[in-house]
């Protein structure tokens, strides 16, 4: 069988896609491009509206040029409009978030010569995907109230992989050859909460600091009450094992709209916790997440958020233009922003962004960071995040040394 994956949204749909893509090469199927494949799974995200209006012109696109593949479509569109997706061209089946543990054994039967359910085998290495980390999934679902958000929906309820699955997935991705772990959840944060014997996400982390192995770890998203002195103290005194880097939702720097948003905290608690971060990981790149135009929001609220973010320590933002998801208490609130005035907010929050990128290039030039090679071995990832050129003669996969040169160098 010839398969592709197409991948939208975060870390949580890349480590799906990921389990596939080795489940379907294990059992002898080739990766191939969508316009050569017999079956194309498209993973998809609904966290905006132009998630979803991204993942239907792909797969327009993909009918368009191979009228003869299967396209399976799966992740958070596919379960929130299902009959919507279903109606698309070329699509053969639709599989809910909820029927994922199942999408590889369909897959397998997709297309005429399909393997069945047979094993898998040990997990490719790196480069599937055009991947070098290997993205490890904890946890999915979400139990918190966030009004603007759809994935509770879609997603269901934190569930919890128990801490000896996690760790058998990790000794078999090292085993495999990867060298760096993307560890990610829907609420990263949560895990463990749910398990007959529950643990903190601290418990995990101290699982995977002691897990034998050449590997690092790099911690995805965390809620900002996630992020407690002791899931902060094991990037601080395990340099080793894992990244100097951290990404932290902010959503928005004005009480009043945090609260709108059912954000469980204040624009000054997050200030002092990415503050106590600097201090104590002065190297670690700190992204954040923040939504421009929720409604009701003032110019007055658009202005404290972009000074509150260009006096921070962050090191790049996401910003996510704000659109309505059905069925969420946002999308009920009144007082829309207009679609030209969230634009202008969001590309002034972007140019912040950049400054904020250049000021962190700027107080780590010169500095040598610990990174791995990727692609074909002649750039390399930092531990904080930089992308940096490193001279040939190295292959993918390689941890080397690297001097973070200046914007001029």
């Amino acid at each position: 069988m010839r398969y592709a994956v197409v991948t939208f949204g975060c870390r949580v749909n890349q480590a799906d896609s990921l389990a596939v893509e080795a489940g379907l090469t294990g059992g002898g199927a080739a990766a191939v491009s969508p316009e050569h494949a017999d079956v194309v799974l498209v993973n998809t995200c609904s966290v905006t509206a132009s998630a979803d209006q991204g993942a239907r012109q792909t797969i327009r696109r993909i009918h368009r040029e191979n009228p003869a593949a299967r396209i399976v479509v799966t992740g958070c569109y596919a379960s929130r409009c299902g009959a919507e997706v279903e109606a698309l061209p070329g699509v053969a089946e639709v599989v809910p978030n909820d029927a994922k543990p199942r999408l590889l054994a369909m897959l397998r039967r997709e297309a005429p010569g399909g393997e069945g359910d047979g094993p898998c085998g040990r997990l490719p290495g790196p480069g599937l995907m055009g991947r070098t980390a290997w993205t490890l999934r904890a946890q999915t679902g979400c139990d918190e109230p966030c009004s603007y958000c759809i994935i509770p929906t879609t997603r269901g309820t934190s569930r919890s992989r128990p801490l000896p699955d996690v760790i058998d997935e990790l000794a078999r991705t090292v085993d495999a050859g990867y060298k760096e772990v993307a560890l990610t959840g829907v609420h990263l944060g949560g895990w463990g909460r749910d398990l007959p014997e529950p643990g903190r996400l601290g418990d995990l982390l101290a699982a995977l600091a002691a897990a034998p192995g050449d590997f690092r770890v790099r911690v995805s998203s965390l809620e900002p009450m996630d992020c407690t002195p002791d899931v902060l103290g094991w990037l601080v005194d395990r340099p080793d094992r894992f990244a100097a880097h951290l990404h932290l939702p902010l959503q928005h720097a004005s009480d009043r709209v945090l609260a709108a948003m059912r954000r469980p905290y204040t624009a000054a608690t997050y200030a002092g916790l990415v503050a106590g971060i600097r201090e104590r990981l002065p190297h670690a790149a700190i992204g954040s997440d923040v939504i421009v135009g929720f409604p009701g929001e003032t110019d007055d609220d658009a202005d404290v958020l972009a000074r509150f973010l260009e006096a921070s320590p962050l090191t790049h933002l996401h910003v996510f233009p704000y659109s309505d998801r059905p069925g969420t208490a946002a999308s009920a609130l009144p007082d829309k922003v207009h679609g030209a005035m969230v634009k202008a907010r969001a590309q002034r929050l972007r140019a912040v962004s950049r400054t904020l990128g250049d000021r962190f290039r700027a107080s780590q030039a010169g500095s040598t960071r610990p990174a791995l090679t990727i692609d074909d071995g002649t750039t390399a990832v930092t531990d904080n995040y930089f992308k940096v050129p490193v001279p040939g003669g190295h292959a993918r996969n390689e941890w080397v040394s690297v001097t973070i040169p200046s914007a001029d160098d």
